[in-house]
């Protein structure tokens, strides 16, 4: 039983990040299908998305076997808590500069090419979440992709909505980029013999601080635009 629980929690833990971090593509398929004719527009979502589903897999495999190279799980770990941290923090809401597609082919390429370079931190977080799991792996992306495509409206409106949503997911990011960090291949001698303790810690120091950051963040941010506006 206690097995299959771990294997749920981690299948649930990948469909959560991959939609929340999956925001920008939800809005770029949007963008690039918008000047199509209705009756296009499915299509042009389905024919866009399935090539970028196939590459988001093969670079997703491909980063669970290169993070067992020594030193990269480190790097790996640094980037999840920078992502982490950036889904809290404030941002320019305003950057998805994407060029309608005219035709169908056009939309299709658009969709394909932005997905692909959107799709690096989708797929360290689902990487590290999978801990090198295939069938984990390739089941909460065939689960959670759909779920963006045609609920991309009702999710991107639920995370409006319920903002808490963002902060668990900065925590959970925190928590497994800690995860991440102390099973380095170049770490995880020292930590197992001298600081077992590390396994417990790092996690939620991980998940704590991403979420105290990011408020500190959105907290000057929100000084830095009333001073402003006083001044102004």
């Amino acid at each position: 039983m206690g097995d299959y629980s771990t294997f749920f929690l981690a299948l649930a833990q990948i469909i959560w990040i991959n939609i929340l971090l999956s925001g920008d593509n939800a809005v770029v398929i949007a963008l690039a299908c918008r000047s199509l004719p209705p009756h296009q527009q499915k299509l042009g979502i389905v024919l866009g998305t399935a090539p970028a589903v196939v590459l988001r897999v093969l670079f997703t495999i491909f980063i669970v076997y290169l993070l067992e190279v020594p030193y990269l799980k480190l790097v790996g770990g640094l980037l999840l808590l920078w992502i982490a941290y950036q889904l809290m923090a404030p941002g320019d809401e305003g950057g998805h500069d994407v060029k309608a597609g005219g035709s169908l082919m056009s939309a299709v390429k658009t969709i394909v090419i932005a997905d692909a370079v959107m799709s690096l931190d989708n797929v360290i977080a689902i990487a590290a979440a999978a801990k090198g799991d295939m069938l984990l792996l390739i089941l909460g992306l065939g689960v959670s992709i759909p779920m963006i495509i045609f609920g991309s409206t009702l999710v991107l409106a639920a995370i409006n909505r319920f903002p808490l949503l963002v902060t668990a997911g900065a925590a959970l990011l925190g928590y497994i980029a800690g995860e991440v960090i102390v099973s380095d291949p170049s770490l995880h001698g020292w930590v197992e013999h001298s600081m077992p303790s590390l396994h417990l810690v790092a996690p939620l120091v991980g998940a704590v601080g991403v979420v105290l950051a990011g408020y500190a963040a959105a907290r000057a941010a929100a000084r830095t635009e009333v001073e402003e506006g006083a001044g102004g």
